[in-house]
């Protein structure tokens, strides 16, 4: 009589995209090294997501961001998973009840990247090219330097938008180079666009691992994986996401950056067609870097309110 496999370990929640899974199978490689375990032992569980089944239209008209987290949320408070593996940037600044950022992989490059058959740059495309994107800050930021840019819908997976772009639906697109590092398709980008001139958005590059409020035995396996340097980074970029409600309705970038025990930050609202933006930069130690990213959302907002910041006012 054959004895019945055993539960594993731990069971890890995540949405079914190559760039989802890969990051689920990073940190289930991480935690399996630390520990010496069997990969086998830690259960990946793909969960769709209200974000994945919607496709005929902008996330920022179906509900915003937390599309891409709400059912995975749901089993990890239900227990059908100990922990729930998210690129940083999908995650709402308003966690459930119950649920916390318990870990962070190490940051994978924060730049966006620039793809195109037909130019070698963003600066360098014909006039009135169309771009594809479905990120309103990355079409707000294009529009700033390129305002005669004529911006299209682009949704869906890293390789469904390299196929629209092949078939001609865009004269370009936009997307995170980590993303296509980790799918390892870097060699897709035509070039790099340098935060200077492209702010990313808060959390871009960052996989959070999120578990249950009071497991501490979950809670404290993800914590030995942790990266430090990166979990304070998202504290200021998520603090200041906080304070301005940032949402997929607002276009908005901010990125953190460590040196010698000092947090840079910088942030940055613009209007959706880029015509207007507010920037700000502040530094300080390591730990007020939260405190630094809900002062700098503060001076921002000081500077006379962010209303003309939001798409839908």
């Amino acid at each position: 009589m054959q004895s019945a496999p055993s539960a594993p370990l731990l069971r890890i929640g995540t949405r079914g995209s190559p760039l989802a899974l890969a990051q689920a199978h990073e940190t289930r490689a991480r935690i399996a090294s630390f520990y010496s375990l069997d990969p086998d032992e830690i259960e990946i569980e793909v969960i769709r997501t209200s974000g994945d089944r919607i496709q005929d239209r902008p996330l920022s008209e179906a509900g915003g961001k937390g599309l891409f987290t709400k059912e995975i949320e749901e089993a990890l408070i239900a227990g059908r998973i100990d922990l729930a593996v998210h690129s940083s940037k999908d995650m709402p600044t308003a966690l459930p009840e119950g649920l916390e950022l318990s870990a962070f992989l190490p940051r994978e490059d924060v730049r966006d990247a620039f793809l195109s058959p037909v130019a070698g740059a963003l600066r360098d495309l014909p006039q009135g090219a169309v771009l594809g994107t479905s990120s309103l800050r990355r079409r707000a930021m294009a529009l700033r330097i390129r305002p005669d840019l004529q911006p299209v819908e682009f949704r869906g997976n890293v390789e469904t938008r390299l196929k629209k772009l092949a078939d001609g639906v865009a004269h370009a697109t936009l997307l995170a180079l980590a993303g296509l590092k980790r799918l390892g398709l870097e060699a897709h980008a035509t070039s790099i666009i340098e935060p200077d001139d492209f702010l990313p958005a808060c959390g871009q590059g960052a996989v959070a691992i999120e578990t249950r409020i009071g497991d501490e035995r979950t809670s404290g396996l993800v914590a030995r994986i942790n990266h430090e340097p990166t979990q304070i980074a998202l504290r200021a970029e998520r603090a200041f996401l906080t304070r301005l409600d940032g949402s997929c309705r607002t276009p908005i970038g901010g990125l953190a950056t460590i040196e010698g025990g000092v947090v840079t930050f910088r942030g940055m609202v613009l209007s959706p067609d880029g015509r207007q933006s507010e920037s700000v930069q502040l530094e300080g130690p390591v730990a007020d870097a939260e405190r630094l990213g809900f002062e700098a959302a503060g001076e921002l907002i000081g500077r006379g309110g962010t209303a003309f910041f939001r798409a839908d006012a």
